[in-house]
């Protein structure tokens, strides 16, 4: 049954936040929602989601701007239309993807930061790139996302900070990185997912990853580049914008294991099987 009546557990705070920051009027909700769903009756080669909830969440990554909010709801199934490699068989217990699961690829954090954002922890090079396809590493990153996205609905609110750690890159990993792929990654942060993104964090970086840095940073808008922080090997940078306190233990932080972090989210994506096979129904027809 699709809820087409927006329904949220979001506190006083969360709400007040989206108000304030987003645009989100409370009594022109349900009117806005109305409007994007009967927009998306006349596009029905998105085959989009129409659930009041992923409405809304667009509608917030766009600070309610009607027009920017379908053009992201186009980008999005489209993105996952014409990426058949990010999008389709998202079995979570397929042997490729249970292997980047149990290295950790990809943790969104267990606690939020001060500002409410969700920040997630992206070990760049955790993976062996003679054996790991790349596109199954982004596989696996869009995969618990989305369940993220999906499970907490304060991400729609706070936004997202990526951390991405690059110890152990090797020229192998970034020979298997395409600038056709970096691009779309980049298209897809930018331009295609419902969350804001409010700062990309770069650690554990060695002198030369500024060659890679800038293959992206050409891909990006001025307002993405500005958001760009490389922070060496000094954790004491990172913790002034991520605290201690929500990090794993080697990380600097106090917040348990990076280990035990794995474990949770190889169980959350793995339980999700069933959730990723019908959310796999909804995206574009793909452009030949």
């Amino acid at each position: 049954m699709e809820n087409n009546q927006y329904e949220t557990n979001l506190d006083e705070d969360t709400l007040k936040y989206a108000a304030e920051v987003l645009n989100e009027n409370s009594s022109n909700r349900d009117n806005d929602v109305l409007q994007i769903r009967e927009w998306l009756s006349s596009q029905p080669h998105l085959h989009a989601k129409t659930d009041a909830v992923t409405i809304v969440r667009f509608l917030r990554g766009c600070k309610f701007d009607h027009e920017k909010t379908k053009k992201k709801i186009t980008a999005f199934y489209e993105l996952r239309g014409n990426a058949p490699e990010w999008f389709v068989d998202r079995d979570p217990t397929l042997p490729p993807l249970q292997e980047l699961l149990s290295l950790g690829v990809f943790l969104p954090l267990l606690k939020k930061d001060p500002s409410g954002r969700l920040v997630v922890l992206i070990r760049v090079a955790a993976h062996d790139p003679s054996r790991h396809l790349q596109n199954d590493v982004f596989k696996v990153g869009k995969m618990t996302l989305d369940l993220a996205i999906e499970q907490d609905e304060s991400v729609s609110v706070y936004g997202v900070t990526a951390v991405f750690d690059l110890t152990g890159i090797s020229l192998g990993h970034a020979r298997i990185l395409t600038p056709g792929m970096i691009k779309k990654a980049v298209h897809a942060w930018q331009d295609c997912y419902p969350v804001r993104t409010k700062s990309l964090d770069f650690i554990n970086t060695p002198s030369y990853v500024n060659v890679v840095l800038n293959i992206f940073r050409a891909f990006m808008r001025e307002k993405m580049k500005n958001r760009v922080h490389v922070h060496g090997f000094n954790l004491q940078s990172l913790h002034e914008l991520v605290p201690p306190s929500i990090l794993p233990e080697e990380y600097g932080g106090t917040d348990g294991k990076l280990q035990d972090l794995i474990d949770h989210w190889k169980a959350k994506v793995t339980e999700g099987k069933e959730w990723f096979a019908e959310d796999e129904k909804y995206k574009a027809e793909a452009v030949s």
